[in-house]
């Protein structure tokens, strides 16, 4: 082959080659790395490697996971989806961690004192020291809090309603976070389902209303953190809490060994709150119909 023609067959565009002279291959790979389920699957793994490493460390170590798992939903969000974060901007968050804390808190309360009425839990004091379960109980929580809310609200929610919109991607995320914890001490059929429809829908009702991280994350925090300083196991788990919980008559009331969330109370109060959520962000038109998430995609 001549030098000219071998200098021709250099220059001309190969078969991984688009018509602009650049690889191909790179640019599809760009593009699915971009797409929803490309960042929403980008997010998952970094946010989930830090909170593996976390989740179980001594003293403020699971808040220092919290806060790094926040940089990295940023960089993917920023750097890899390309998509502004006003869902985590520091402008309003102790407002709406408050709100949601509130929430949180009556939640449980409320579901705690049915059960208690009709005889399934009687409370005494631990007598632990105070400080120190008090600590550990919010260190552990709000790495907790905060991760899971990144990963399935802020991640997997986001990304499946620029696919499906707002309401598939309600569904599939509570399915998941149901599933997700069929994992826990205690757990069953009936305990993921209860968990998918009082959490999964309430905390994905809850971000669809204020688009705000902090907000389902300070719900979350304080529904765990008085589970636990109410002695009540959380999703299964038990650990060291302010007051010890006796048990009384069938699991049917009292949620059994999984604790609270297995009850039929919150369950219906969750459903109820996460309808009334919902309700909110529609009419706040905060929710992302099927046919534009299409539009979306498309442009």
């Amino acid at each position: 082959m001549s030098t000219a023609s071998t200098a021709r067959h250099a220059g001309d565009p190969g078969p991984d080659t688009g018509p602009d002279g650049h690889d191909a291959r790179g640019g599809r790979l760009d593009r699915t790395v971009r797409s929803p389920l490309g960042w929403m699957l980008t997010g998952l793994v970094g946010v989930g490697l830090v909170s593996g490493l976390t989740a179980t460390g001594p003293g403020p170590v699971p808040v220092l996971g919290a806060v790094a798992a926040v940089a990295v939903y940023w960089l993917v969000m920023r750097r890899v989806a390309r998509r502004s974060t006003p869902e985590i901007a520091r402008r309003g968050a102790g407002r709406e961690a408050l709100l949601g804390g509130a929430i949180g808190l009556g939640f449980v309360l409320v579901s705690a004192l049915l059960i208690t009425a009709f005889g399934g839990y009687s409370f005494s004091w631990a007598g632990h020291g105070f400080t120190a379960v008090v600590w550990s109980a919010v260190t552990v929580q709000i790495g907790a809090a905060v991760t899971e809310e990144l990963l399935f609200r802020g991640l997997a929610l986001q990304a499946l309603e620029q696919l499906w919109g707002s309401r598939a991607a309600l569904v599939i995320t509570g399915v998941f976070f149901g599933v997700a914890h069929l994992a826990a001490p205690g757990a069953s059929a009936w305990s993921a389902l209860a968990i998918a429809l009082e959490a999964g829908l309430m905390l994905g009702a809850a971000f669809l209303w204020r688009r705000n991280i902090w907000f389902v994350a300070g719900l979350h925090f304080a529904w765990n953190t008085t589970e636990q300083l109410l002695g009540i196991p959380v999703s299964g788990h038990t650990s060291e809490g302010l007051f010890t919980v006796d048990v009384r008559g069938s699991a049917v009331l009292t949620g059994g060994g999984f604790g609270l969330e297995a009850a039929p109370a919150p369950v219906v109060l969750g459903v109820l709150l996460a309808v009334r959520m919902f309700v909110l962000a529609r009419r706040g038109g905060r929710l992302l119909p099927r046919r534009s998430a299409r539009r979306t995609q498309a442009g």
